[in-house]
């Protein structure tokens, strides 16, 4: 369930500075306990709540949540990370989400409902300008939370063909690629109206995806077919045991490496809910607290499970059963307004 490669020797935090959160915060692991220690934070970019490092480890970036939204990169060099260069608008707002595809940092844009590109130079840092926009439309039967597009995530397909892009606004997913840096869509994947998807997780296998729907605390198990960029929603999992109590707003989701679970975050209900991948479907195995209050997003590590709890301030690890994919609280460290969690 762990993986093949050795753990990563550091962690990086993302939080919103707006509520009280350092900025970018840099930890360092224990190999054996999981367990993270603070050793420095940068607070020079507003709210960097969503962090995604470049394959080689040496470059870590950065949304900025805002209003006017921007994009930031950070040389990894020591125990903290230095600005490399200054922020990049990404002519869209309240970017949430930020992936690397096709020599490019790609953003999602919840307030705008779009997709932005900025290339990247050659050793790994920002092109001065995005290169495009690609603006979503559409809405959903949600009178509040859908009455216009919002992206909430983007990442490239495990294959680095497409790009993929979740939209919580128009109840869909889009497959896309680059033309001359312009992100283009190539096909628009609908799912059930009012789930309102907001992140999902590609299985290891390649073919598999599940989304994780914000509007109606459910997953959905979709075929992926990299080779012609289509994906086939096939089955909707609830997250939960019974019904919450109210909104339920989930939030994270994370696919164990071996394929054999799949892990997601409930934000109204603070608990981690856990599955069993039973062929091309999911079976809910059961919920643990979540360590904290929010848990805003998740990542694994070999054999741990993170959590960035928002509103209490922390990041919480579990030690996870390799046999039934349970997680065990094992500790946690104070980071204000948490709101994601990388290794490198």
């Amino acid at each position: 369930m762990t993986g093949d490669g050795a753990r990563p020797g550091r962690a990086f935090i993302g939080s919103f500075t707006a509520a009280g959160g350092p900025g970018l915060v840099a930890a360092a692991v224990d190999p054996e306990s999981g367990a993270l220690t603070v050793l420095s934070s940068v607070d020079g970019v507003p709210d960097p709540s969503y962090l995604a490092p470049a394959p080689g480890g040496d470059m870590l970036y950065a949304v900025s949540e805002t209003a006017e939204g921007a994009v930031v990169a950070y040389r990894i060099a020591g125990d903290k990370p230095e600005l490399a260069g200054p922020p990049v608008a990404v002519d869209g707002s309240g970017p949430t989400h930020l992936g690397l595809y096709d020599g490019h940092v790609l953003t999602a844009n919840y307030g705008s409902g779009s997709v932005t590109a900025v290339p990247l130079r050659a050793d790994g840092t920002l092109a001065p300008a995005a290169s495009g926009v690609l603006r979503h439309t559409g809405g959903g039967p949600h009178t509040l939370r859908q009455q216009g597009p919002h992206a909430h995530q983007v990442q490239s397909d495990p294959s680095g063909r497409w790009a993929v892009s979740v939209d919580l606004g128009t109840d869909s997913v889009r497959v896309c690629t680059l033309v001359d840096g312009n992100p283009v869509l190539h096909r628009e994947t609908a799912l059930r109206p009012g789930s309102g998807p907001r992140h999902l997780a590609f299985h290891p296998d390649g073919e598999h995806v599940y989304v994780l729907n914000e509007l109606t605390p459910t997953v959905t198990a979709c075929r992926w077919e990299p080779a012609d960029g289509f994906l086939k929603p096939l089955d909707e999992t609830p997250v939960l045991p019974g019904a919450p109590a109210g909104d339920a707003y989930p939030s994270g989701i994370v696919v164990s490496p071996d394929g054999r679970f799949v892990w997601t975050a409930t934000r109204g209900e603070d608990v981690l809910s856990v599955f069993v991948v039973e062929g091309e479907g999911l079976r809910l195995v059961g919920t643990v607290p979540c360590g904290g209050h929010w848990p805003r997003a998740l990542a694994e590590s070999n054999g741990f499970l993170y959590a960035a709890n928002e509103r209490s301030g922390d990041v919480t690890w579990f030690r996870l059963d390799p046999a039934t994919g349970l997680p065990r609280r094992a500790g946690s460290i104070e980071v204000q307004a948490a709101s994601c969690v990388v290794f490198v």
